[in-house]
Parts: C-alpha cells; sequence; structure tokens
C-alpha cells in the first residue's frame, strides 16, 4: 500500500477534506482526484493557493474555510516527525494555514517518508516561521538574540511571501532539547506570527517504509 493509498482509505463520501501544501499532499491529490472523477463526493479545503489550483484543475471541489460546515479530515505532510509525533512543518511555505486546517480538523492524517522521522525535532536544522513584513527588522534582531538566526527565504532572488501576504523565514536550529519552551518563546516576538512547530496536532503518522505503510498514533 501506498501513502496516498492509505489516505483515500480514510475518507468517506460526504467528506470535507483538508488538502494540504507540498510533495506527499500533491501525491494524494493527485489520487484524491481519480476517486472524485469515479464518483466520489467530497470537498475540499486547500492549505494554499497552488493546492487549490492543482485540485480544482484536477475537478476536486474546493471551497473557502468559511463555508466548510466542518473538516472532518486533513491530509497533510510534514518535514520532521519525531517519535512523540511532534512535527515541524512549513518547508513548503503554506505553516500557518496548515496550522488552521490541522486545529479544525476532526481527524488529521500526516504523510511522510522514512527520511523526515528525526530522534528529535530540528535535527534537519531548519525553522520555518511567519513574519509580519513590517516587524522584520526587529524580529530578526531578537531570533539572532535568542540564538535561532533567521535568514528571509527568497525565490528568484526576492523575498518569498506567503499567501498570506507574509514573509517566511528560516531559524537555524538544531537538535531541541525542549521544543515546547522554544515556541512559547517566539509566539511571544511581536511580528512573529505562527511557527512551523506542530506540537499538539494529535496526528496519526503514516511512514511510508520500502515493506509497506506503518501507522503511528499518539
Amino acid at each position: 500500500m501506498t501513502l496516498e493509498g492509505y489516505a483515500l482509505e480514510q475518507v468517506r463520501p460526504g467528506h470535507v477534506l483538508g488538502l494540504g501544501t507540498g510533495r506527499a499532499a500533491e501525491r494524494f491529490v493527485r489520487a484524491l482526484a481519480a476517486r472524485v472523477a469515479s464518483g466520489l463526493e467530497i470537498r475540499a479545503v486547500a492549505t494554499s493557493r497552488a493546492t487549490a489550483e492543482l485540485a480544482g484543475s484536477l475537478g476536486i471541489p474546493v471551497i473557502p474555510l468559511d463555508d466548510a460546515p466542518r473538516v472532518d479530515l486533513a491530509v497533510d505532510g510534514a518535514d520532521e516527525v519525531d517519535p512523540d509525533g511532534r512535527m515541524i512543518k512549513g518547508y513548503g511555505g503554506a505553516l500557518l494555514r496548515e496550522k488552521v486546517v490541522a486545529a479544525a480538523a476532526e481527524r488529521v492524517v500526516i504523510l511522510v517518508g522514512t527520511e523526515k522521522c528525526v530522534p528529535r525535532l530540528g535535527t534537519r536544522g531548519r525553522l520555518p516561521v511567519e513574519v509580519l513584513p513590517f516587524a522584520l527588522a526587529p524580529v530578526r534582531r531578537r531570533l539572532a538574540e535568542l540564538g535561532v538566526p533567521g535568514t528571509v527565504r527568497l525565490r528568484e532572488d526576492l523575498p518569498q511571501a506567503s499567501d498570506n501576504g507574509n514573509l517566511l523565514v528560516d531559524c537555524s536550529i538544531g537538535p531541541l532539547a525542549d521544543p515546547d519552551e522554544l515556541d512559547r518563546i517566539l509566539h511571544a516576538i511581536p511580528g512573529l506570527l505562527e511557527t512551523g512547530l506542530f506540537l499538539e496536532c494529535r496526528a496519526e503518522i503514516a511512514v511510508e517504509r520500502a515493506d509497506g505503510v506503518e501507522i503511528r498514533t499518539h
């Protein structure tokens, strides 16, 4: 079984689905579109314009979150997952909307390969945050003081904005001894709007291994 195959097994007719952003989410969207074309009736809330455009182009009905009576199931990927199911997300640039949709969902399924499974969050050395453009300079100064210096993410040599019109900043980190404390400190910085630390998502983690899909619940 594939990751997207497992996620599709969780979908029921009439579901409102949260669609994540990134490679794993894209695989799921494409597999979901085939089911929709075969008659599956669902609606979807997308966590980014890119996902909304892809889903719409493939015939998946996409609605605003405001119009969703509920979100039954959110399917997304992650950039790091630790043994307790805590995650770092945001390499794809949609961390704030992903966190909103995950919080609204009754159930969250995260699709990852083994390379995303780490012994401790921060192992890959990068923590994305979303920053109000007006506050960029003082936020970066504070990040440097905290020992997690931030670099503005660029696209074609220009600062990359999120779909919300804010800046994406990548903090340099190492393995985190206390992710909860770092998340608390970062959220206290005026102008830093959200972090890529997903620590209380209570997601079901589906890990793609050579011999099949391993399901982790926390």
